[in-house]
């Protein structure tokens, strides 16, 4: 039972990881654009943290603490460059 409900929170952060991608291409300022990246993020680290769950391994939580970190800095690196023209300083 629970493997079904594990395909089905695959296909549903799947689905919103494809609207994630639409909102990106067709968005009209940047600030959207960064947002949608953002919760893009987020919905990969949940569909990792899925993938590790259903074929019980290991390595798909530290895959996705490291995305978590990167989908961070990439984050705090585009709002920095609208602030301030500059990333650094």
């Amino acid at each position: 039972m629970i493997t079904y409900a594990l395909i089905f929170a695959l296909i549903c952060f799947g689905l919103a990881l494809m609207m994630n991608l639409w909102r990106i291409t067709r968005a009209s300022n940047i600030v959207d654009r960064i947002l949608a990246l953002d919760t893009m993020v987020i919905n990969a680290i949940a569909i990792l943290t899925l993938i590790g769950i259903l074929g019980n391994t290991r390595i798909y939580f530290e895959a996705s603490m490291l995305f978590a970190m990167v989908g961070f800095v990439s984050t705090v690196a585009y709002c920095r460059f609208i602030l301030r023209g500059d990333i650094i300083e």
